[in-house]
């Protein structure tokens, strides 16, 4: 293990396996118009393919998980990255709904363990004092996705067609693969927990209530994010051409956020988890206070790109640590959380954007579940015994 102050090789090829399915599972956004026309289906029909992807993280993720416990996390990375590499395979091949939808199930049940076995596997190849910064550099991938992987896929199929984008993505996988096969170390050999020994440790309420917070707090982000075009376009006046501008200037905010979020969470768990959901309340409610100022809205979305990522290194180190009992199955439970959040936020945007408030209510709606996931982490703090899990 190294004792240097720079995080190894191996967490940077779990960044580029974060980058890989993150790209995947976002860049369909871009191109469900193409899809729908080529399919001959309706854009409410290829929005399905998000659905059912965000279904397979949230089901078959823990479950695949579960099963995966008793081998070595090495080879579970790879043989995950085949089935990654096979679902986008088969999109890019893919000549009816069917088939498409069903390859996004395949490629979205590999996300929830990629990143839950991943976030430990990043944190036994670093010393304990730099376990938040592993985790924050390997979910940075994520965030990268949605600065370069996204809109790149939306480029390459605008550009040669919406196929040749799954091709890439399936690529950057056999890229990944190879590069875990050359230089991540086979982990040491544990004695497995049975079924039931996992999923005993989801009877510990610390457990329970950091799934909870991650939910609470979360809500936020994509309550704003999954809208920001909206506001961009009828609140702040761009033109929708240079909302793709707009995304990834925010997108450098989320990469920023990440890296911020993880050495904070090394240096005090307990404070990153209370300040980071406050500062993006307030970044939220920046927002709408200067969204109809377009040159004052940009640095306004970017801080919050910056203040919304920072909170997912401690949330994730949080659950990890008070799922010792089953680490792999609590952190890609906590994946599954991070995507009911996803879908929460969505239907606050969605009722509040098609209701008589519109656009320039999202930021405000937006901040209302996460107040409500400070206030019960608080709770949850102030019930712990110092030096506790939570403590640093």
């Amino acid at each position: 293990m190294p004792t240097e102050s720079k995080l190894p090789l191996q967490v940077w090829i779990l960044t580029l396996s974060a980058f890989a399915i993150g790209t995947a599972e976002f860049v369909i956004a871009g191109l469900l118009t193409q899809v729908a026309e080529d399919l001959a289906i309706s854009e409410g029909q290829a929005g399905q393919l998000i659905t059912a992807y965000a279904l397979a993280i949230v089901i078959g993720g823990p479950v695949l998980t579960l099963w995966l416990a008793r081998f070595d996390k090495r080879r579970v990375l790879l043989g995950l990255m085949g089935l990654f590499i096979a679902g986008n395979l088969l999109s890019a091949y893919a000549d009816d709904f069917s088939t498409l939808l069903f390859s996004r199930i395949i490629a979205g049940l590999t996300q929830g363990p990629v990143y839950g076995i991943g976030a430990v596997v990043a944190t036994r190849l670093v010393p304990d004092r730099m376990a938040g910064r592993a985790v924050g550099q390997m979910f940075a991938g994520l965030t990268l996705a949605n600065v370069l992987g996204v809109p790149g896929g939306a480029w390459i199929g605008n550009s040669v067609g919406w196929n040749t984008t799954f091709q890439v993505v399936a690529a950057l996988g056999v890229v990944a693969a190879a590069a875990i096969l050359v230089a991540i170390p086979r982990q040491p050999r544990e004695v497995p927990a049975s079924v039931r020994g996992q999923i005993s440790a989801f009877a510990d309420r610390n457990l329970l209530a950091s799934l909870a917070f991650t939910i609470l707090a979360w809500t936020g982000f994509m309550g704003f994010y999954g809208y920001i075009a909206p506001v961009a376009e009828q609140v702040a006046g761009f033109a929708r051409a240079d909302v793709t501008w707009v995304l990834v200037i925010v997108g450098l905010g989320l990469v920023l956020g990440n890296t911020l979020g993880g050495r904070t969470a090394d240096a005090n768990l307990r404070l990153s988890l209370i300040g980071w959901p406050i500062a993006m309340i307030a970044a939220l409610l920046v927002v709408g206070l200067l969204a109809p100022v377009p040159w004052a809205f940009v640095p306004a979305a970017f801080v919050f790109g910056v203040m919304s990522f920072a909170n997912v290194p401690a949330m994730q180190m949080r659950v990890m640590r008070h799922g010792s009992a089953a680490p792999e199955l609590a952190a890609t439970a906590n994946i599954s959380a991070f995507n009911i959040a996803n879908a929460l936020g969505g239907i606050i945007g969605a009722a509040v954007v098609d209701s008589t408030l519109g656009a320039a209510a999202i930021p405000y709606a937006a901040a209302l579940v996460p107040v409500l996931g400070v206030l019960f982490i608080l709770t949850q703090e102030r019930r712990s015994k110092p030096g506790t899990a939570t403590g640093a």
